[in-house]
């Protein structure tokens, strides 16, 4: 599947398009295209230029106003006049067929939306056939409601005898259309078999965790980029991989851990995102099954992110869409080190914010004020993760006497 892929060898430049409405204000906006310049930059692409509009809501046929594209056409084109040529459109959004089509066609350049560019992302990251499957399943589905797209180019042989109306318009289809059905049928089917191979793929991921023995599962949850590969690494000794881009994990990675005398089986899992789309979370149902099926859950959080609040928010509504917001939960704040703030003066009445409250008085703020055990740790720095381990101890092994009353492990026998 190359259709959302971006070259590697030579980054493209984009543009990125997002709305200013009543449900999201330029705050959030500017926020979104943030991340989106963010997944861009992951993608391969450099982002040369922003363009919002502040409107009720998208246009249905060209996704902004007819003045707004016609305001990028011309960036696109006096780009082009300086030697460097905009690759790409990319919207916030997901776009439907019809705009997809209206915008191609004012614009001639690529575009993409944010869905197809976090489809581009997966299918870089996708390394086992797990991951591979689940991804060309989420491209396949993105795929089928706008092929109509595809096969633009053969609009006038579509015309044919009807394109002058009356009767003879009705039933006579050209070319196009007949490799439309095509081509439909053929994704169809291609879809039906993925869905039976990631099938067969769960049965072997079950035969795997019934063999596992009794050991509590303990998974890595969280935003995409908080730092959840690099504490598997510590915790587990392991070499997961890890980098600062968005995605780096797509493939579920379980690793036993012993801290002291208790084992426990530790899974980090693929980060969430804001507008997650939903066919990826379909197609990567056995990736979750891993969050499904843990004991506790370890919930990740980059404290150093200026909308980490908002990732929190996401996170809890993911995991409440998996039936998953009633475990047992430990709330990791991650990336200390980056985190910036400054003491405020004695005479000083301004109101609180990240940047003047102390690390100290952090812990006693809203994030320390839940009923999850709140930690605060630097894993690049490798700080404060004695009071993690510590944590997880516990946790795990109150779970573990609850699950397993009779392990011998938990009280050895002196000699």
């Amino acid at each position: 599947m190359k259709e959302f892929v971006i070259s590697e060898a030579k980054a493209e430049t984009a543009i990125l398009v997002g709305l200013i409405t009543p449900q999201q204000d330029e705050v959030k906006t500017n926020e979104y295209l943030d991340e989106l310049d963010f997944l861009a930059d992951t993608a391969g692409a450099v982002t040369v230029k922003r363009y919002t509009q502040r409107v009720n809501g998208p246009n249905q046929v060209t996704y902004v106003g007819k003045g707004k594209l016609e305001e990028i056409k011309t960036y696109i084109e006096n780009e082009a006049d300086e030697d460097r040529e905009v690759g790409m459109v990319i919207f916030d959004d997901e776009l439907s067929a019809k705009q997809l089509r209206n915008i191609e066609n004012a614009l001639k350049v690529k575009i993409l939306d944010r869905t197809s560019l976090i489809l581009d992302i997966f299918a870089m990251r996708a390394q086992t056939a797990n991951a591979k499957t689940q991804v060309e399943l989420a491209q396949y589905r993105y795929m089928l409601p706008r092929l109509q797209r595809l096969w633009t180019h053969l609009e006038r042989q579509r015309g044919g005898a009807g394109a002058g109306g009356g009767k003879g318009s009705v039933g006579l289809r050209g070319p196009g259309e007949t490799q439309l059905e095509m081509d439909r049928r053929i994704i169809l089917q291609r879809i039906t078999l993925l869905k039976q191979r990631l099938v067969d793929i769960e049965k072997q991921k079950n035969t795997q965790r019934k063999n596992r023995g009794r050991l509590i599962r303990v998974a890595l949850v969280g935003y995409t980029n908080v730092g959840k590969s690099t504490i598997m690494n510590i915790l587990a000794k392991s070499d997961v991989f890890a980098e600062n881009k968005l995605f780096a994990t797509l493939d579920t990675t379980v690793r036993k851990v012993v801290i002291e005398n208790l084992p426990f089986l530790l899974a980090d899992t693929v980060g969430f995102i804001r507008k997650l789309p939903t066919d990826l979370v379909d197609s990567f149902k056995s990736t979750l099954d891993e969050v499904r099926e843990a004991d506790l859950l370890v919930h990740v959080i980059d404290i150093s992110h200026p909308d980490f609040e908002e990732q929190v928010k996401v996170v809890k509504n993911t995991l409440k869409d998996l039936d998953c917001a009633e475990k047992p939960m430990i709330m990791v704040f991650n990336k200390i080190d980056n985190y910036h703030w400054v003491d405020k003066e004695p005479d000083d009445l301004t109101p609180e914010t990240k940047e003047n409250v102390t690390l100290d008085e952090l812990k006693k703020t809203w994030m320390a004020r839940h009923d999850e055990d709140c930690i605060f740790v630097s894993a690049k720095l490798k700080e404060n993760l004695d009071e993690l381990r510590d944590t997880l101890y516990r946790k795990v092994r109150e779970l573990h006497v609850q699950k397993y009353p009779y392990n011998d492990f938990l009280y050895p026998v002196d000699d």
